[in-house]
Formats: C-alpha cells, sequence, structure tokens
C-alpha cells in the first residue's frame, strides 16, 4: 500500500518492484480469463468480461492504482482498465447487435475482432512490462 507523509500526501518510490509484481498478478488474471475463452466453449470476450479471473484484476487495479500514480507504471494500470471497459463496451455493442437478426452476422464480427484485440492488448502489455516499458496511454 502507499506510504503517506505528514500531510496525507502519498510519498512516490522508485522502488516499484511490489507494484511490478501486482501489475504481472492482474496481467497474469486477464491471461487466464482470455485463455479459457479460447479453451472452452464461451468466447474470448465473454471470458474476458465476465470471467472472475479478470473481474479481480480490475479490483485489484482499483484498489492499487494510486499506488503507481506518476510513475511508467500508471501506463500499465491504465491501459489494463480500458482494456477491461473497452471490451465490455463492444460486448454491449455486440449484445444489441444480436437482438435484431440481422445484426447477428455483425455481432459475430465484433465478438470475434474483439476478442483478438484483448489478446493484443494483454501480450503487448506483458512484453512491456517486462521489459519495463511504459505503454501509449492518452493523458489522463
Amino acid at each position: 500500500m502507499a506510504d503517506f507523509d505528514q500531510n496525507g500526501e502519498i510519498i512516490k518510490s522508485d522502488n516499484l518492484d511490489g507494484q511490478r509484481a501486482w501489475c504481472h498478478v492482474m496481467y497474469g488474471l486477464h491471461a487466464i480469463s482470455a485463455l479459457s475463452g479460447i479453451m472452452t466453449s464461451a468466447s474470448i470476450i465473454g471470458a474476458f468480461v465476465f470471467g472472475w479471473p479478470s473481474i479481480i484484476a480490475v479490483i485489484i487495479n482499483y484498489v492499487t492504482r494510486a499506488n503507481v500514480r506518476g510513475s511508467w507504471l500508471d501506463t500499465h494500470w491504465r491501459w489494463q482498465l480500458r482494456s477491461f471497459w473497452y471490451a465490455a463496451l463492444w460486448m454491449l455493442v455486440a449484445g444489441l447487435l444480436a437482438v435484431t437478426l440481422i445484426g447477428i452476422p455483425a455481432a459475430i464480427l465484433v465478438i470475434a475482432v474483439t476478442g483478438f484485440w484483448v489478446l493484443y492488448r494483454v501480450i503487448r502489455g506483458w512484453v512491456a512490462l517486462v521489459n519495463r516499458q511504459p505503454l501509449p496511454v492518452p493523458p489522463g
């Protein structure tokens, strides 16, 4: 957890090994969800958005993200959250498309493309973490 100074401000530490370990755990949990979508009858995006490993990773992300604010690891926290919430948004779009008979092929396409996008995001993020590199995320 974060350490605080006398004014209640977070003390930023250059030692981020503990936070890097948490980031590895979160990428691992997301990867387990994505792999379960590949190896079971679930879709990649369905397993990623609704699977317990990814949900646990998102909870860990929100609980620990104050500890990395302002560091290069902050980009990984944001990358993972954006991956999850955009995947959930695209899953909603696919669900709305599937309501109509005409939209079912488009929904299947959205699910497939978003599934590959999720795999790309997990792999690219984890490789960057191993190499101790920040990720390109919009400022925010």
